[in-house]
């Protein structure tokens, strides 16, 4: 374990290089820190930090900068992350307020998270296998068509058509739907097969049994095609303003940002690792992904209630500001899942 002066040590050269992308001396770091010990001193702490591998010295520099395992450890001991001001907040506030759907909701949320924290934005689609039935409407749309709409506890809605082997009345129709609705609503959507799986049998006329076990497959269908995850990515251009943070080239960064597997990959690794709603960081090497090595992912899950229904976060560089973007991402996750609760 490294001494609490140590950790100091490591802190300032971690604040200093992320503030000033400049490898950091001791001279400077006695001058703009108040480490309450000599400059050799400050030296000496940092040859045993470099010995143990937590900082580096780039070989056309006299100064060091953090290495994987120091942003590690800068991580891991932080006291808090950064509290974002008053004004962000009502900003951010404000800003998703204004979202008419789930998908816009979504869309705000990259475009938002990507402006707070100047890095790549990514936000997965509340997953439909975590979600619970809001509301099944059934509409005729002629005598043997129906439209079957599907609405979720996060805003999602889904539709799809139905052709009847035979007509059905709107008095059928309307008795369908009161005991569908009364079997699904607020059940999760892995429950749902069990619940209607001898609806149609409850019904006197074969010809309505029929139709009821076609409304019934379309909706099982439905529950099953969009198992696929979705997601949304944005700010890709932030990281051209990074481009000596990447020492080989942009290249596999990008190539990796556009496999939507990786991505999900990725969100699923954090969701392993940082338990529901907490903030997950990946820094540098723990990302398994081999493009993203020179990258650092901040995650964090986001729902309605205490369960995370989905992930949100950001990609940048390792050489990031932590606190500020753990705060970020936090507190985007927190308003997304009042927007859904209240949707």
């Amino acid at each position: 374990m490294l001494s609490e002066r140590r950790l100091e040590v490591l802190r300032a050269i971690v604040q200093d290089y992320v503030g000033t992308e400049e490898p950091v001396g001791s001279k400077a770091l006695t001058e703009r820190h108040q480490l309450g010990v000599s400059p050799a001193t400050v030296r000496n702490d940092m040859a045993v930090l470099e010995e143990e591998g937590f900082i580096a010295q780039p070989h056309t520099s006299a100064g060091r900068i953090p290495t994987d395992k120091g942003y590690r450890l800068f991580v891991d001991r932080l006291a808090g992350v950064k509290p974002l001001s008053a004004a962000e907040r009502r900003a951010i506030q404000s800003f998703l307020d204004g979202a008419v759907d789930l998908d816009d909701v979504v869309g705000r949320t990259v475009r938002l998270l990507a402006q707070l924290t100047r890095q790549v934005a990514i936000v997965q689609y509340p997953s439909l296998t975590r979600s619970t039935v809001r509301h099944v409407e059934l509409l005729s749309l002629a005598p043997a068509r129906l439209m079957l709409v599907l609405i979720t506890d996060t805003g999602r809605v889904e539709q799809r058509m139905i052709d009847c082997p035979a007509p059905f009345g709107e008095a059928s129709l309307a008795d369908l739907r009161a005991r569908l609705n009364s079997r699904v609503v607020g059940r999760r959507f892995t429950d749902v097969p069990r619940l209607v799986q001898d609806l149609p049998e409850s019904f006197d006329e074969p010809e309505d049994r029929g139709t009821v076990s076609t409304v019934l497959s379309t909706l099982l269908e439905t529950l099953v095609e969009e198992t696929e995850e979705r997601l949304m990515i944005g700010g890709t251009a932030n990281l051209t303003r990074f481009g000596h943070d990447f020492p080989l080239m942009i290249r596999p960064v990008l190539e990796a940002l556009e496999e939507h597997v990786v991505l999900l990959k990725l969100l699923g690794e954090a969701k392993e690792s940082g338990g529901g709603m907490g903030v997950t960081v990946r820094i540098g090497h723990e990302n398994a992904h081999e493009g993203l090595n020179a990258t650092s992912v901040v995650t964090v899950g986001y729902g309605s209630g205490d369960e995370a229904v989905a992930k949100l976060g950001v990609v940048g560089p390792t050489r990031m500001d932590y606190p500020g973007t753990m705060g970020a991402v936090r507190a985007v996750a927190r308003y997304v899942g009042q927007i859904l609760a209240e949707s």
